[in-house]
């Protein structure tokens, strides 16, 4: 089966036009390896409704964003299409999306789902959208790289809203200042020798409304653990 490039005719003009394919799960979910390094959290995630980017990657900064896929074929897919979150980094054939395959699955009717797979790669239109996680704060997840108290990696998990995070600092006490972490890879923060104690944390997001700071006091308690994730008792929106 063969598909053609289609003009988007969509009259929503907040909407992208592009393609999308799935990748092999044994599970239907997410990569639990993918590039952003949310581990298990990114193969559960969203119910496993997932996917892989390329150019929305933005080398790290497009991991955790939420956008609205649906395809452009009305005989297979429905209106709304699927609300997925990137979770890892991908390149397909001239597509924007490699998804899940639960994600996938998704943008079809529910008797068309083996007929869309089979047709490997298909045309879409695409948007972002706020990540919305009820019941959920946002979170600080001690990454399993993490070695006490010599290194300390970080993700943030459950984080709602449209925007970008675009750094993320510690305050050192001992120096009476904030010191920068590095973007280790894809949403992964991590910084060397970090400072005793509890510590405060603060990360910049940017947004449409522009840039701002967003401090937690004791983000992580002293005896921080690799593994656990930790509630900021704030969310984003």
């Amino acid at each position: 089966m063969v598909l053609f490039p289609a003009l988007c005719s969509s009259q929503d003009n907040d909407f992208t036009c592009s393609r999308a394919t799935f990748y092999g799960s044994p599970d239907c979910l997410g990569n639990p390896t993918g590039a952003c390094g949310f581990g298990e959290f990114g193969r559960n995630v969203n119910g496993g409704n997932v996917g892989a980017v390329a150019a929305l990657f933005r080398h790290g900064l497009g991991c955790g964003a939420c956008y609205q896929v649906r395809c452009t074929i009305p005989k297979l897919c429905t209106d709304d299409g699927v609300n997925l979150i990137v979770t890892d980094h991908g390149e397909g054939d001239h597509t924007d999306f490699i998804l899940s395959p639960r994600g996938y699955t998704k943008l079809a009717h529910p008797d068309m789902a083996a007929e869309l797979l089979a047709y490997g790669v298909v045309d879409i239109e695409y948007r972002r959208i706020s990540c919305q996680y009820p019941g959920y704060n946002l979170m600080f997840k001690v990454h399993e790289h993490s070695r006490f108290p010599h290194y300390l990696a970080i993700i943030i998990i459950y984080q709602a809203g449209q925007k970008d995070v675009t750094a993320v600092e510690l305050w050192r006490a001992d120096c009476n200042e904030w010191r920068g972490m590095r973007r280790a890879y894809g949403g992964v923060w991590d910084m060397p020798n970090p400072p005793e104690g509890a510590l405060n944390l603060r990360f910049q997001v940017n947004g449409a409304d522009g840039q701002q700071w967003v401090q937690v006091n004791n983000a992580l308690p002293s005896d921080w653990k690799a593994g656990v994730a930790y509630d900021s008792a704030t969310q984003l929106y």
